[in-house]
């Protein structure tokens, strides 16, 4: 028991984790036994195996390996005896599963890694087309196969015998990147070296399965993404562009055969060796044809191709077939890739492609994504592509396509700072060889870390990255440090360098003249980028601590802005902002402090001029953006208190009701706010409550006013009725207060004493609410009133009883039902809603008269009143299953039935909707679409206001405000075409409903 103990013990100390499947490996390798090594040259066998990224897996590879062999002896001797054979090889075992596989399954590879110049000698790409080459078979008399000429395959299983030389070819790299005498750059070219070798196989393989008659032809292979660029993986798809021309006068359509049978099965035999081959790149992408001309190419890109497919081709160059072919490809294709800046569109496409970059993020795996994560390779990659796509324009120096050189070349160039270049470089290298260690255990394409559960995977990982001791807290650290480097990345490559061209920052910044700045923020998605560049002079100039906070900040919210809708006008409004807030102390200290803050102003201002216009007119209302519990609507109750304690707290009645509105304008900032950050919150309640105190503390200002002006207490109480659609609780930013006037005279005055005053008080409310100020308008509307316009602005309720008994027509009635209580004297109105419910809710419903009729006016708005040359289909109001179209038939449904059932009298559409559909008075599903569609329409008119400022009766086509509603509503910008189809069909939807539920 205490052998046992001790050789367990023994077997920890060495780090093994699973000591018993260690003990019976290491025996069956000849090193182990009793507990302990044979001989001390096995004894360093054993303590090297301990020092692998995995032990346990070396050990149980070398094994098999040991049992594998033809002469163990000869493995083991050159184990003890040779230390750079033993750290080799054992670094393999230990470090990729599937390579120790490779050597179990041909044991004798192992001499590959014998020859100690293996680790210093490095194969040149004529070598390693010359080994695969030899491998099928193919004459090195022969010259590279260039489409149906060159080398061509001789032996009986091609595809065995490559595969077992690129794993030979494999072994040695891996060898040589574990023993850390390569840099992971060079590591990358050597496996982009050994595709194209693969590739150059592949079609010699290819070439033997050609019919004794296919038309001659010469085929060039171009290499994409990182094959191009000379930066490949261990296990990627190889991206490839196919080019082809008729050989010894063949027609073009022949030779373009050939050509396809070619490289189709060059394609399958390098998937069935090492990788799949994707050509996914060419022109048309997968629906085009495999194979083109190159003056097919050329006319492709010259006419239809995509900004993104531009940015492609900056990694192209030939790697297989014809070479001369592919470097013609190469020459005319090349030069248009520096003229993409100037195309319409660029802008657009641009930020398209930072967006694609996001969406292919898995919520529950992006933290652990080495290559799409957040500072992850693909931002590092992708954002030194751009700055090629916008300065190489005019510099050719900056063209490289492998992606350190072109860093290299950008630093050079003074595009990006040579620190900022050479800390992101390092933060690449590492994240790189991240991913080659992840691929090179399963020779698996992977791109994610272990879970943290996974203890295990990451110490092997950390290990075969060269760290030593406690790895795990030193990886976790080094990660998170890397990738906080790269996230700094679209700030430190984009957005300081604008700043340095026009602020005074240290002269080791990067500096770039007015034409590359201008040149960067159109590519960024500024629209006027001279006038950009004049908003953060003015931003950033001087050298007071304002400016030094600017110059902090605007790398980061530029950003923000570039992300947003209307970049221009969020730059301006920022500006305005800060130049109204000046040296006020907490502005520019919570922008700094509070990034959530910062992000959401840059956001808002670039993308609502509704919530740009109150910010300018109100900029201490920035304090809000620093909490959520600061975004919340307040209830009506505390609105009331609020408003009414500033109304009662002087006698400058006109500068009272400014104050009033000036609180107003602070809560409607407040809800836009909320609104557009999403926050889950009922706009339409929360306007309407805001429009209620403001009516109420109004009211109460006009009251004082008429009161002091009369000198004597007025001789009625006044209520304010709510109608439309403030009645519901459903206003939006853009809508007035309908409301009625309801008086009672009161302590024996009379009635024309009462009516006489109460006209003053309503007249006074309303001019109040009416008077020039720096907020959004409340008008106050009471032409829903008996008569309208033309009759009296306030009646008693025996006038309006009288009225409605005689006079009252269908769609008064119709207007009734939203009626609710507002303002004033709550007495009087119960009284008043109790004597207009038999009116909106009439006993028996609707006469056939009264339904004709209501028909009649709804067609008539329908014909008369919906904008000229509008579309139907998208007028948000009026159109075609609009907001019109599911109001009235929900107040049809009312009036017919809301006398007989009792959850139909609410001025609300939504739950009288829904009342309905469990009345069995509408189908559900109707309902649904009614719900779905009126809600959608509402939350779009909302959300038109605040991206223009001012109200739009129809959605639009195109354009930046359809952009700004899209993304308001979540969907991503390229998706402004969903979203209109999206609405389009439910407003279709909804009318179909409307046709059988309202006019039938």
């Amino acid at each position: 028991m205490s052998e046992r103990i001790s050789e367990t013990g023994r077997l920890i100390r060495l780090g093994f984790a699973d000591t018993a499947a260690a003990a019976e490996s290491l025996t069956a390798a000849r090193l182990w036994v009793g507990g302990a090594p044979v001989d001390p040259a096995a004894g360093a066998v054993v303590i090297a195996l301990g020092e692998t990224p995995d032990p346990d897996l070396a050990a149980a590879a070398l094994g098999r390996l040991v049992a594998a062999v033809r002469h163990p002896h000869e493995l083991l001797e050159g184990l003890r005896e040779r230390e750079g054979l033993r750290q080799r090889l054992l670094s393999v075992l230990g470090t990729s599963a599937a390579l120790g596989d490779h050597l179990v399954s041909h044991p004798a590879d192992w001499y590959v890694l014998a020859d100690d110049a293996v680790t210093t000698v490095r194969p040149s790409l004529f070598g390693l087309q010359r080994q695969l080459l030899d491998a099928v078979g193919a004459s090195a008399k022969d010259s590279l196969p260039w489409g149906t000429g060159g080398a061509v395959a001789t032996v009986a299983d091609p595809v065995s015998a490559l595969r077992s030389a690129y794993r030979r070819c494999l072994l040695a790299l891996a060898a040589r990147d574990l023993s850390g005498t390569m840099a992971v750059e060079d590591v990358a070219a050597e496996l982009a070296d050994l595709a194209s070798a693969c590739l150059s196989a592949g079609l010699a393989v290819a070439r033997a399965s050609l019919p004794a008659d296919a038309a001659p032809v010469r085929l060039a292979v171009i290499g994409m993404g990182k094959c191009g660029g000379r930066e490949l993986n261990y296990v990627s798809d190889v991206d490839v562009v196919f080019v082809a021309e008729p050989h010894e006068d063949a027609d073009e359509r022949s030779a373009l055969q050939t050509a396809t049978l070619l490289a189709s099965r060059m394609m399958q035999v390098c998937g069935e060796v090492a990788w799949p081959v994707d050509a996914a790149l060419r022109p048309e992408g997968r629906a085009g044809p495999l194979v083109r001309t190159l003056a097919s190419h050329v006319a492709y890109y010259q006419r239809w191709a995509k900004t993104w497919e531009f940015q492609a081709l900056l990694k192209a160059r030939p790697v297989a077939g014809d070479l001369a072919l592919g470097q013609q490809y190469v020459d005319r294709v090349g030069p248009m890739i520096w003229t993409v800046g100037e195309r319409p569109g660029f802008v657009e496409d641009v930020q398209a492609m930072r967006r694609r970059v996001e969406a292919t993020l898995r919520g529950d795996t992006a933290d652990r994504e080495v290559k799409l994560g957040p500072g992850g390779l693909r931002d590092v990659e992708f954002s030194v592509q751009l700055l090629q796509l916008v300065h190489g324009r005019v510099d050719d120096t900056v063209r490289s396509g492998t992606t350190l050189t072109a860093l290299d070349q950008l630093a050079a160039g003074g595009y990006v700072g040579r620190e900022d270049a050479r800390h992101l470089a390092m933060a690449y290298r590492w994240l790189r060889g991240v991913e080659h260690r992840l691929q090179l255990h399963r020779l698996r394409r992977t791109h994610l870390l272990p879970p943290e559960s996974d203890e295990p995977a990451l110490r092997r990982l950390a290990r075969s990255m060269g760290y030593r001791g406690d790895v795990l807290p030193v990886f976790r650290r080094e990660r998170y440090g890397h990738q906080r480097e790269v996230r700094r990345l679209h700030e430190k490559l984009f957005y300081r360098p604008l700043l340095a061209a026009v602020a005074r920052l240290p002269a080791a910044d990067v500096r770039l003249s007015p034409e590359q700045a201008g040149a960067r923020l159109e590519a960024l998605g500024f629209a006027d980028p001279r006038t950009a560049l004049r908003h953060l002079e003015a931003l950033t100039e001087g050298v007071s601590r304002r400016a030094a906070i600017q110059q902090t900040l605007l790398p980061a919210m530029l950003g923000w802005f570039a992300g947003a809708p209307d970049p221009d006008a969020g730059l301006l409004s920022y500006r305005q902002v800060s130049d109204a807030l000046g040296t006020t102390p907490w502005y520019l200290r919570l922008l700094r402090d509070e990034g959530e803050a910062a992000e959401r102003l840059a956001r808002l201002l670039a993308t609502s001029r509704y919530a740009a216009d109150l910010f300018v007119r109100a900029p201490d209302a920035v304090r809000m953006l620093g909490s959520d519990e600061e975004l919340r609507p307040r209830s009506r109750e505390s609105l009331d208190q609020a408003f009414l304690a500033v109304a009662r707290r002087r006698d400058d009645w006109e500068a009272t009701a400014v104050a009033v509105r000036s609180l107003r304008r602070y809560e409607l900032l407040r809800i836009a706010c909320a609104d557009l950050l999403r926050r889950p919150y009922a706009v339409g309640l929360a306007l309407s409550d805001v429009s209620g105190a403001t009516i109420t503390a109004a009211l109460e200002i006009a009251i004082r006013k008429v009161e002091a002006e009369r000198r004597e207490p007025l001789p009625m109480r006044l209520a304010v009725v709510a109608m439309g659609r403030l009645g519901g609780r459903e206003q939006g930013y853009g809508s007035d207060a309908d409301v009625l006037f309801v008086h009672e005279a009161v302590g024996g005055a009379s009635e024309s004493a009462a009516a006489a005053a109460a006209h003053d008080v309503a007249n006074e409310l309303r001019r109040l609410l009416a008077l020039p100020a720096p907020d959004p308008p409340l008008l106050v509307d009471a032409d829903l009133r008996p008569e309208g316009r033309q009759g009296p602005l306030t009646r008693s309720l025996d006038s309006y009883r009288a009225y409605y008994d005689r006079w009252s027509l269908v769609w008064e009635a119709q207007a009734l039902l939203r009626a609710a209580p507002l303002a004033g004297d709550a007495d009087l109105t119960a009284r008043f809603l109790t004597m207009v419910d038999e009116i909106r809710y009439p006993a028996g419903g609707l006469t056939d008269e009264q339904l004709a009729e209501i028909r009649r006016i709804k067609k008539r708005v329908e014909r008369e009143r919906l904008p000229k040359g509008a579309d139907p289909w998208l007028a948000l109001k009026l159109g075609r299953g609009g907001l019109a179209d599911v109001e009235w038939t929900v107040q049809l449904l009312q009036l017919q039935h809301g006398s007989a059932v009792p959850a139909l009298r609410t001025p609300m559409t939504v739950p009288a909707l829904r009342a309905a559909a469990d009345a069995g008075l509408l189908d559900k599903e109707d309902a649904r679409v009614l719900e779905e569609s009126w809600s959608l329409t509402s939350r779009v008119r909302d959300i038109l206001v605040l991206v223009r400022g001012k109200p739009v009766e129809s959605l639009p086509a195109g354009g930046r405000e359809l952009l700004g509603v899209a993304s308001a509503l979540g969907y991503p910008a390229e998706a402004q075409g969903q979203f209109l189809d999206h609405y389009r069909h439910l407003s279709q939807q909804a009318r179909g409903v409307v046709e059988r539920a309202f006019y039938s």
